[in-house]
């Protein structure tokens, strides 16, 4: 087996109904359930204008090489319908990864549900535009190149986050976060709880009946001194 050189045709799935719940929740709630250890680093940012705020989908995933889309084309061809294309890239900004020809081949053709790049892309007067979700770490009219070595449909890290093929990418204008597959029926459950109580504090904090006590029990229980004067420098 070529390792580094390996293209997996095929990637266990979350369940359908499961995954599309996500989308009436907020990247947020959900990460908070996930003990806010599941989202990718904000220099991956939202670059073009979707029209609906959630992006979900399952991660096919892409290790490409630094600079190199290669394998990004192969995982292009290979895209179904509603899937998030999640790309590695050995954390290299002086490249773009694509531009709108790939882009629009994916939009319009393949249909995903959008691509995440931890890289630049290109085009970016147009793709900006676009109703289609967009996730990069900026923009570089300089061009990738096509040798390879890289894989699909492996286990990758993008965003300093772990992303396994089938896991559910969850996205809105606050940033990504990544769901396992096999714990999506929990977080699920959890996420909703969350939604609701959220909900609630909000419209406490509105109306003036937010119960605020809890800061200072914890500050006292930390160690934190309330001094009843002004400070002397």
């Amino acid at each position: 087996m070529a390792v580094g050189k390996r293209i997996y045709l095929k990637r266990k799935m979350p369940d359908h109904e499961v995954m599309m719940q996500f989308k009436e929740i907020p990247a947020s709630n959900v990460a908070d359930v996930m003990e806010r250890s599941c989202a990718m680093n904000p220099r991956i940012r939202l670059v073009s204008s979707p029209k609906a705020q959630m992006m979900v989908g399952p991660a096919l995933t892409i290790k490409a090489r630094s600079g190199d889309n290669l394998a990004l084309h192969a995982a292009i061809d290979m895209a179904q319908e509603g899937d998030v294309l999640v790309v590695s890239n050995e954390g290299d900004n002086t490249r773009a990864l694509m531009g709108e020809i790939m882009m629009a081949l994916l939009y319009h053709t393949k249909k995903a549900a959008g691509i995440i790049l931890d890289g630049p892309i290109r085009d970016i007067d147009e793709i900006g535009k676009w109703d289609f979700p967009v996730y990069a770490t900026g923009t570089t009219p300089g061009g990738p190149y096509k040798e390879g070595p890289g894989e699909v449909n492996v286990p990758i890290s993008c965003g300093e986050i772990s992303v396994n093929p089938g896991d559910i990418i969850l996205a809105d204008p606050d940033g990504i976060i990544v769901i396992p597959r096999k714990d999506a029926p929990q977080i699920l459950e959890d996420a909703k709880k969350f939604q609701a109580a959220d909900e609630t504090k909000l419209a406490a904090a509105k109306n003036g009946t937010s119960k605020r006590e809890w800061v200072k029990k914890s500050l006292e229980a930390k160690g934190f001194e309330f001094i009843d004067d002004a400070y002397e420098a």
